[in-house]
């Protein structure tokens, strides 16, 4: 293979370009991206960009001298309009075509819209154009309403009350985030941001949107109607699956619904990968395909897409890993809850300081940390290996989570029975 094409603006398309440039891989490579920046992290935008902390060269993927010393062509502010597999080609909106030896797809994905609910007023968040306008819009005195009380929306609502906007968050479930990490958690984001002045309205829908002289007017599911001068609809993504199924490639049925990959990230077409958060990738841990849309992932797709493409043929079976940063807060999330699992608490809820672990069959399957990243720095040790572990040990804060790890002697015993 000569040409590896490399198709998105993300972290997925520069780890790839990383991976294949220390593996030795000293054929072109090409990334095309639409948005005319160079790769960059996502995370920042609804936190420390967000609120002014940070710069765009401080979570650039690699900076602009990595790609020329590294013989990277980058093909910023152009989009890809189709793909032949057939023919190994793409069509760029240029007007030239660009063939391939193998085309890997990190087409991400896009805020999700609700129908009556746009203007200036209105925002999404997903590119750097959506953090800026947002944050110009930040003023100290303002009303903020944001729709969907998910890691954007709480992420959003944090930086805001931080600036003294006034905020009030309207979300449908009962809890925020407690459908991903449990009522443990959504209980305790309610209390953080209470203390911060932010609203967090559950179990509430707006129903419409009118906008006024002077702002906007949102009116909810029972007839209330609540002003506001900005409104942020965090409501969740859409997939850019649309170039796939253009292609012929497979995608996913059920709403929201990837790109099908196998377990190395390979689609239905010949040499065409998909990584990322568009990719809903076989996971052999969990039997099954999983749309994932983490930093984390992304990064680790592409590191292990490059192995593949270099001929390593291995599966992806990192544990899905997740962190969110909200006023002096941090949650960091490891491994995917099922319903299959127990849950048992460590630390205190009531100081904000807690692990919920998942346990499975014995064994550590998932956990969800708040202001614990020990026990998340431990836990991850130990989730990497066979251990044995019991509810009454996971709860205790005394038993040390390191002392499920095998002694360096087991371990050497285990190296030589093998």
């Amino acid at each position: 293979m000569t040409r590896f094409v490399l198709v998105g603006g993300g972290v997925a398309t520069a780890a790839t370009a990383t991976g294949l440039r220390e593996g030795g891989f000293d054929g072109e490579i090409v990334i095309v991206a639409g948005e005319s920046h160079l790769p960059y992290e996502r995370p920042p935008l609804s936190k420390e960009y967000l609120a002014g902390t940070f710069a765009v060269t401080d979570f650039q993927a690699n900076d602009e001298s990595w790609y020329s010393d590294n013989a990277v062509e980058l093909v910023l502010g152009t989009r890809v309009l189709a793909v032949s597999p057939g023919e190994r080609r793409v069509s760029l909106s240029d007007g030239r075509p660009l063939g391939y030896d193998a085309l890997v797809l990190a087409t991400g994905v896009r805020a999700r819209t609700l129908p009556g609910f746009d203007g200036d007023r209105v925002h999404a968040l997903r590119t750097l154009a959506d953090s800026e306008r947002l944050g110009s819009r930040l003023v100290a005195g303002s009303r903020l309403a944001v729709l969907g009380a998910g890691f954007v929306g709480c992420e959003v609502a944090a930086v805001a009350a931080a600036r003294g906007v006034r905020v009030t968050v309207f979300e449908p479930e009962p809890l925020p985030l407690g459908r991903a990490l449990g009522p443990e958690v959504g209980r305790a984001i309610t209390g953080i941001h209470a203390e911060n002045g932010v609203e967090i309205r559950t179990g509430q829908v707006i129903r419409s949107m009118t906008e006024t002289g002077s702002g906007l007017e949102l009116t909810t599911r029972d007839g209330e109607v609540v002003e506001c001068d900005e409104l942020l609809v965090g409501v969740g993504s859409v997939p850019n699956v649309e170039l796939a199924v253009a292609a012929g490639l497979e995608v996913g049925g059920a709403a929201g619904g990837g790109i099908l990959t196998d377990e190395f990230g390979r689609t239905s077409a010949p040499d065409v990968y998909a990584i990322g958060d568009v990719a809903e990738r076989f996971y052999p841990p969990h039997g099954r395909r999983i749309r994932v849309e983490h930093h984390d992932t992304a990064v680790k797709h592409g590191a292990n897409t490059a192995r593949n493409l270099l001929g390593e043929a291995e599966p992806f079976t990192d544990r899905h890993f997740f962190w969110s940063h909200q006023y002096d807060h941090n949650l960091q999330s490891l491994g995917r809850f099922t319903a299959e699992g127990t849950r048992v608490v460590r630390g205190s809820l009531e100081e904000r300081s807690f692990t919920v672990f998942s346990l499975v069959d014995g064994r550590i399957g998932a956990m969800v940390a708040l202001n614990r990243p020990r026990d998340l720095l431990q836990a991850r040790k130990v989730m990497a290996v066979p251990h044995e572990v019991t509810a009454d040990q996971l709860a205790d804060e005394e038993f040390p989570l390191k002392s499920l790890l095998p002694s360096k002697a087991s371990a050497r015993r285990s190296e030589v029975a093998g």
